[in-house]
């Protein structure tokens, strides 16, 4: 039984599903769409909320909480030209919105394993 067990493991050990998160997160940010498993979506979706939540609210904030906010952000993404997008062009779009910032929509089994496929993708602002 899977009482109180958190999160998604996706088949891979801690330090493959850390990556797998930040590649995916990364990619997310970049194209701003991306078409993935239905369980890797949903792992990822919650961490990149949170991520854009932060950079939105850091749009008001001190000069050291801004500088806090990047390098937050920065040490989950691992990619300066990825937090510099996020901070620059994705987060204002959503300031007037209170969450949600992200989509999914179902595009069937994937062929060869027959895998719940999605297409996760920012909301328009």
């Amino acid at each position: 039984m899977r009482h109180q067990v958190a999160g998604f493991h996706l088949g891979r050990d801690k330090d493959a599903r850390a990556g797998l998160r930040r590649t995916l997160i990364n990619q997310l940010f970049t194209h701003e769409r991306i078409q993935t498993t239905h369980t890797k979506a949903l792992a990822i979706r919650g961490e990149a909320e949170r991520l854009i939540t932060l950079a939105k609210n850091s749009g008001e904030a001190s000069d050291i909480e801004k500088v806090n906010a990047r390098r937050l952000a920065a040490a989950r993404l691992g990619d300066a030209d990825t937090v510099k997008k996020l901070f620059d062009d994705i987060a204002p779009r959503y300031k007037t919105r209170s969450g949600g910032y992200t989509r999914m929509v179902k595009t069937g089994p994937r062929l060869g394993d027959a895998a719940e496929m999605v297409i996760i993708e920012l909301v328009e602002g």
